[in-house]
């Protein structure tokens, strides 16, 4: 009885947990690099690069994806009227934990989006990034329970709450019809990309989907913890299982060895490297920093889609750190950590401590 009270009430997730891993192997399938189907890491930083916000060459790309599940949350959002805008709660604070949340990122390459979808192709690399991630989650949760806030949002108004996505579609509409100044890599995994109708009506349902089931890893692990609750992490359990089973039946239909799309091991994985010490540190300033600010970096877009300007002001943040991350040499690469990726790492776990620290809620 319980079981079946536990798939009734989280279907939705589930169901839509089993829709982006597939989504994330079909778009592999399609052109995107092996093992990011989806990264809202990865693509936020491909987009600072199209806005020549940094110079790497080679992860330069306007991702559909990410107009399309910002715009997809937003489109349901309305429909269900929980389109509702909200801002004022601690918009610098939020900025600068979007950047840092990036940069750990890119130390270890992937969000937790990317992390899960490396996990179903193999990669040992994000178990460890896993471990990590977890471990941040916990202490952010430790923070949570000693009443860290970042303060109310404020009611607003329509036009606020759409300013962002609207933005965001004409900077898209832009980038398509050629205007010069958005860059496009030649080569690398920003020049690896599946066709743009294709990823933009993927990245609409992804969105309208993780609007209406609230699926967010953060939250998941979150949840398990201070409620007991397993609804949100089995969405992500179910996203490993469709990555496993997309790889196994891509590799069938092509004719090759399963292990083409699931190779188990440290080495040689795509778009990943083996320093197991920053794989590590790097999704623990992911978790720790997504656990203060409510939500990972797919949640932060949907609620962006909302009408959440605070969730708005994250990403730009998150855009913020990626132009760093490339500028300042911390971001990683597939032969290792960037040279100043371990000391920003370092400066990136500070930064949080003193958030949490300084945002601890006095009981009256």
């Amino acid at each position: 009885m319980e079981k079946q009270s536990f798939f009734k009430k989280n279907w939705l997730v589930m169901l839509c947990g089993l829709l982006i891993g597939a989504a994330a192997v079909i778009l592999t399938v399609h052109g995107n690099p092996a093992n990011m189907g989806f990264c809202i890491a990865c693509f936020v930083r491909d987009i600072a690069g199209s806005l020549s916000l940094h110079q790497a060459a080679v992860v330069q790309y306007f991702r559909p994806e990410i107009v399309g599940i910002i715009t997809g949350a937003c489109i349901m959002a309305l429909i269900g009227k929980e389109f509702k805008p909200k801002a004022g709660s601690s918009p610098v604070i939020r900025f600068t934990l979007g950047a840092v949340v990036m940069i750990g990122a890119l130390v270890f390459l992937g969000c937790p989006l990317r992390m899960v979808i490396r996990i179903g192709g193999g990669d040992l690399n994000a178990i460890v990034g896993l471990v990590g991630f977890a471990f941040g989650i916990l202490i952010g949760v430790f923070f949570l329970k000693k009443n860290f806030s970042l303060g109310r949002a404020y009611k607003q108004s329509k036009v606020e709450g759409l300013t962002f996505s609207v933005m965001l579609i004409f900077g898209f509409v832009l980038s398509l019809i050629g205007v010069a100044y958005f860059a496009s890599s030649e080569k690398g995994p920003g020049s690896m990309h599946a066709p743009i109708l294709l990823s933009l009506g993927i990245g609409l349902i992804v969105g309208a989907l993780a609007q209406k089931s609230r699926l967010c890893m953060v939250g998941g692990i979150r949840d398990a913890v201070m409620f007991k609750e397993f609804g949100l992490l089995a969405g992500f359990g179910c996203i490993l299982l469709a990555v496993f089973g997309g790889n196994a039946i891509r590799a069938l239909v092509e004719g090759v060895p399963v292990s083409t799309y699931i190779k188990f091991g440290f080495e040689g994985q795509p778009v990943a490297h083996t320093e197991w010490l920053w794989n590590l540190l790097g999704m623990t300033v992911v978790g720790w920093g997504c656990a203060l600010l409510g939500g990972c970096p797919l949640r932060q877009l949907i609620l962006t889609g909302e009408g959440n300007s605070d969730s708005a002001i994250t990403v730009l943040g998150m855009l913020a750190g990626a132009a760093a991350a490339h500028t300042l040499k911390t971001a990683s690469s597939a032969d290792g950590t960037g040279a100043n990726g371990p000391i920003a790492t370092a400066v990136c776990l500070v930064v949080l401590l003193i958030v949490s620290l300084t945002h601890l809620k006095k009981e009256n």
